[in-house]
C-alpha cells in the first residue's frame, strides 16, 4: 500500500487494520499445519511442524472450532497470524494450496511464519501512526511501514531469506520512540517495568498508567481494578492474568493474542480496536 498524507491516517489504519486480521475463510490453514506445537495445558496433543493437525478438515477449516478449550486445545483460540494466512495463502503463492501443488508445501511452510512476524510489526506500527502524541516520529514510522509492506509483496525465496531478527530490531526502536512520545504526557511519575517477572504479582488497583511494561511477564498477575490507560504493553506475557475491572484504553500497542490469554470479564475496559474474547 502506499503511504497516505496526514489527514487519511485514520482511514488508512482502518483499511490497515482489516488487512492485519485474520481471514480463514481464505488460508489453507497454515497455522494448524505450519507450526508445532507441545502437548500441554494449551494443548490436547503433540504436533511436528509441517504436520497437519488431526483436526484439520479437508477444507482446510478446523473440525472442532466451536469447542476447541473444551478439547484442550485454548492455545489455538490464543493464536492470532495478524492476517498473514491469507497473504502466504492468496498472495506470495496466489491461491494454489499445498495439498494440490505439493511442491509448495515445504517453502509455503517456511514463509508463514516470516510473514506472520512481518504482519505484527505492520500492526504496530499502523497503531504508532494513528497515536497523535508520536507525530513527531511518524515519518519514521511510514518509512518503516512502506518498507515491510514491500517485503510483504516479494516472491517466496525473498521471504524465506528475509533477516527479520534485524528488522525488528530496528522496528523496535522506531517504536520505543513512539512509547516515549506518547506516554510522556501522562502526568506523574511512570512506573519502568520492562522486561520484569511479575508471574502472579498481586497488582490488584495498581497505578500503572503510562507505564513500561515491554515484554513483562504478567503470567497469572492479578490486575483486577488496575489503571492500564497508556502502559506499554508490547511483548509483555498476559497469558492467564486477571483483568476483571482493569482499564486497558489507551494502552500502547497490546494484541488480540495478549487479550486472548487473559482473563477479563464485562467490567474489563479494552481499546475499541480489540474484540471482547468470548471466553472471557
Amino acid at each position: 500500500m502506499a503511504s497516505d498524507g496526514p489527514g487519511a491516517v485514520p482511514e488508512a489504519g482502518h483499511r490497515r487494520r482489516l488487512d492485519l486480521r485474520a481471514d480463514c475463510g481464505n488460508c489453507f490453514g497454515l497455522c494448524c499445519v505450519a507450526l508445532p506445537f507441545a502437548r500441554s495445558s494449551d494443548f490436547a496433543a503433540d504436533k511436528a511442524a509441517g504436520r497437519p493437525c488431526h483436526n484439520l478438515q479437508h477444507d482446510f477449516r478446523c473440525g472442532i472450532h466451536t469447542t476447541l478449550r473444551d478439547k484442550g486445545y485454548s492455545g489455538c483460540t490464543v493464536f492470532d497470524c495478524f492476517g498473514a494466512g491469507q497473504q502466504v495463502s492468496q498472495v506470495t503463492f496466489g491461491g494454489e494450496d499445498w495439498r494440490t501443488s505439493r511442491g509448495t508445501a515445504r517453502t509455503m511452510f517456511d514463509v508463514f511464519p516470516v510473514m506472520r512476524q512481518l504482519h505484527e510489526l505492520l500492526w504496530y506500527l499502523t497503531e504508532a501512526l494513528e497515536l497523535d502524541r508520536a507525530r513527531p516520529a511518524h515519518a519514521e514510522v511510514r518509512r518503516a511501514l512502506d518498507g515491510i509492506e514491500e517485503l510483504t509483496r516479494a516472491d517466496a525465496a525473498t521471504l524465506a531469506a528475509a533477516d527479520v531478527p534485524t528488522l525488528r530490531g530496528e522496528v523496535s526502536e522506531t517504536l520505543l520512540k513512539v512509547s516515549e512520545l506518547v506516554r510522556a504526557a501522562v502526568p506523574g511519575r511512570k512506573k519502568n517495568r520492562r522486561g520484569a517477572d511479575l508471574m502472579g504479582a498481586r497488582l490488584q488497583g495498581a497505578d500503572l498508567r503510562g507505564a513500561n511494561l515491554r515484554g513483562a511477564c504478567l503470567i497469572a498477575a492479578d490486575l483486577t481494578g488496575a489503571d492500564l490507560r497508556e502502559a506499554d504493553l508490547i511483548g509483555a506475557d498476559l497469558r492467564d492474568a486477571r483483568l476483571q475491572g482493569a482499564d486497558l484504553t489507551g494502552s500502547i500497542f497490546l494484541t488480540q493474542a495478549q487479550v486472548n490469554a487473559a482473563r477479563g470479564d464485562g467490567s474489563t475496559r479494552i481499546p475499541a480496536t480489540m474484540s471482547r474474547p468470548a471466553h472471557w
